[in-house]
């Protein structure tokens, strides 16, 4: 699937999916087209990367060092 995106020189351009999570951490979009309309990122809430939200839960499931 591809997403709309507006990059940081003001440019248009059409994104494959994927692609979408990389744009944004290396700061290179501005905004992306969602169904629901345009996204702007740092006003907008933008969901975490899947990658990310793994990391979090393995974090949680470890037991805590020195709980007795």
């Amino acid at each position: 699937m591809l997403i709309r995106v507006v990059r940081t020189d003001s440019r248009h351009d059409m994104v494959k999916e994927y692609q979408l999570d990389d744009l944004i951490d290396r700061g290179e979009i501005v905004k992306f087209q969602r169904s629901s309309g345009w996204v702007t990122i740092g006003v907008d809430p933008v969901r975490k990367r899947r990658q990310a939200v793994h990391r979090d839960q393995e974090r949680r499931r470890q037991p805590q060092q020195g709980a007795a």
